[in-house]
């Protein structure tokens, strides 16, 4: 069966982007340091990826306004606008959870959670993330935008792996 996995970038204090939604400071130490390529390993077993409106946007205006970096995938798009899907990108109304449910009952790899943090708080409410692939870069930004709001519910995780270059933190989790 498709897991439902989350790959994402935070600060220390667990901010997935500034107060003014910038994410120019995902980095480790220093651009000289070595670095590990998890996202090529990771994306291997990924064929559908969902985000909202905000993160699509900062990718096609900022990130890389050339070239749509997951073509290779089917990318869902939740948003509230009425846009015209196109190739495989499609833009949606349903609720993240409700999405994550029918993707999880047909063929295919895993879904990836790309952002934002209303999405993730949203299945991670609904305990619907089996996986946690979290970067925990070095910074601390003291505002932004958090990863984790405020839960209701307790989620247990088992740590599967950690790995450490650059100053960046890779901690991998899943759901017990």
């Amino acid at each position: 069966m498709r897991k439902t996995v989350l790959f994402i970038a935070i600060s220390l204090d667990g901010y997935i982007a500034d107060e003014k939604g910038n994410v120019n400071w995902l980095e480790g130490h220093s651009a000289k340091e070595e670095t590990l390529d998890t996202y090529s390993v990771f994306i291997k077993n990924i064929d559908s990826v969902i985000m909202g409106w905000n993160t699509y946007h900062q990718i096609v205006t900022e990130l890389s306004p050339e070239k749509w970096i997951y073509s290779d995938l089917t990318t869902y798009v939740i948003t509230h606008r009425d846009l015209p899907s196109a190739n495989k990108i499609r833009f949606t109304e349903k609720n993240p959870c409700k999405l994550v449910e029918e993707l999880k009952q047909k063929q295919g790899k895993n879904i990836w959670i790309c952002g934002g943090a209303d999405i993730v708080q949203q299945l991670i409410a609904a305990n619907a993330i089996d996986k946690y692939y979290i970067s925990v870069i070095p910074i601390i930004l003291g505002n932004g935008i958090q990863l984790f709001g405020k839960s209701s519910r307790q989620i247990p995780l088992k740590l599967l792996s950690t790995q450490t270059y650059n100053g960046i933190t890779e901690l991998i989790y899943q759901r017990r």
